[in-house]
């Protein structure tokens, strides 16, 4: 089970109903090449997923010492760099140069208005090598938010300490350990659009260089709600998906956020990489203690490991890490009903979802949670959850079956009682997806349904 989420490192705030005022560019986003601006019929939304991946989406972006590479997985790399910098490590404190180039993407203007923003890439990071993830957004008013950073990454942890950036704000938007988020819903203020830049760095006089190969953003505005309307079931279905336990881990590598107590989300993560095929060598394993079951999910917690948010439930870093095995994309969004998951269910793409419950919320969990990753495999014959919840006491508890109504709900709602009987946030139908590079015409399509590419 995660530890509860603290605000200083992460509120997911609930967007109030409200209409987004229009609004064009700022100056700053006004000086890139923008996307065309999206119909305004169709139906409602609430989510916004964006990405850009082919040659052609990184050609419209603006280069500065990167120059794109073809292939099976068209991605930039570092050509001539653009200069050199140095950087302090925060949590190591040694101070190291690095060459670096920059690509900023165009300006992308959101078909929801949106509260947050939540960023995805996937990378490859030698050794030696590692990348930055910013965002500019546009507000509604017309004005700009500042460069925010979304993450400093590397995919080891030799050279730098992979971090999100904490105190990060203009007064109007805060970054909160992964999530861009409007301080005051309620008053209208939306982002509008925005682009986001990669810088890649490398040791100087080296060849070495990070390739990325899918950059993008969430953006969303989901209404206020402590319940959800019920969906009826559609599926009967159910995903031959790895099971493990966090629990099992508990007091192994304490330094990684307290141990396997709070492994929820890299548990998961390993879970449906080793779904799709994703194993770890024999050398990449050695570093665990032997003695330890399930090598491969201290390794996951590891290297998901976010050292400034102190634990291992970074979004945007598990999708990451689960994009370091071939041939597998990650990315995270919002989904909005339980019809959405059996659309994936159904193309055999399983799904992590983040939710939070007092215990007497969700029957046959027996426990309660402020923030807590399962995976979702499949549905039973009446509609219900089929999850593999890694706070179980054993691999083979970790299958759980949850009732559909209570499940979809703890999932979706954006409010919620604490045990306390506080109000306190609930996220809205966040989710970790999964997939292959090259995913197979029925994949693209239940994946183009629920708002992906």
């Amino acid at each position: 089970m995660s530890r509860a989420e603290q605000p200083s490192r992460r509120t997911v705030l609930a967007a109030a109903v409200a209409t987004a005022v229009a609004g064009g560019a700022s100056p700053a986003l006004a000086a890139g090449a923008a996307e065309p601006a999206p119909p305004a019929d169709g139906p409602a939304r609430t989510v916004d997923n964006h990405a850009w991946i082919t040659c052609a989406d990184w050609r419209c972006g603006t280069a500065d010492g990167v120059r794109v590479v073809a292939g099976s997985r068209p991605g930039i790399v570092i050509g001539a760099p653009a200069g050199t910098t140095e950087y302090t490590d925060p949590h190591t404190g040694r101070t190291a140069p690095w060459e670096y180039a920059t690509w900023t993407s165009p300006v992308h203007r959101l078909r929801v208005p949106a509260t947050e923003a939540i960023a995805s890439w996937n990378a490859h990071t030698p050794d030696g090598t590692w990348l930055q993830v910013e965002l500019e957004g546009t507000y509604s008013d017309g004005t700009a938010t500042p460069w925010y950073v979304l993450g400093r990454w590397a995919a080891g942890d030799q050279d730098i300490r992979r971090t999100s950036v904490d105190d990060q704000s203009d007064g109007r938007s805060s970054v909160w350990t992964d999530t861009l988020a409007v301080d005051d819903p309620a008053t209208g203020l939306r982002l509008t659009a925005y682009r986001l830049r990669l810088t890649l760095y490398r040791r100087p006089g080296t060849r070495l260089t990070p390739k990325v190969w899918r950059v993008g953003a969430m953006g969303s505005d989901v209404p206020d709600r402590f319940t959800v309307p019920a969906s009826a079931p559609g599926l009967a279905h159910e995903l031959n998906v790895p099971r493990y336990s966090q629990e099992i881990h508990v007091g192994q590598y304490p330094e990684y956020d307290n141990g396997g107590e709070a492994w929820c989300s890299p548990t998961s993560s390993q879970m449906i990489v080793e779904y799709w095929g994703g194993r770890l060598t024999p050398e990449q394993l050695a570093w665990v203690d032997p003695s330890f079951a399930d090598p491969q999910v201290c390794h996951a917690a590891r290297f998901t490991f976010d050292y400034q948010y102190d634990g291992c439930g970074n979004w945007p870093f598990n999708a990451a890490y689960a994009a370091t095995f071939d041939g597998l994309q990650g990315v995270v969004t919002r989904l909005g009903s339980l019809t959405d998951l059996e659309t994936l269910i159904a193309a055999g793409i399983p799904a992590i979802t983040s939710q939070s419950f007092l215990k007497e919320e969700l029957t046959g969990a027996g426990y309660g949670t402020a923030g807590h990753l399962m995976t979702v495999i499949g549905f039973t014959a009446d509609g219900d959850v089929i999850a593999n919840d890694p706070n179980s006491p054993s691999n083979a508890a970790v299958r759980r079956v949850y009732k559909r109504r209570e499940w979809e709900n703890i999932w979706l709602r954006t409010k919620r009682y604490n045990a306390s009987g506080k109000v306190v946030s609930g996220t809205g139908g966040v989710c970790y997806l999964y997939f292959p590079a090259r995913p197979t015409r029925r994949q693209r399509a239940a994946l183009a349904a629920v708002g992906v590419r």
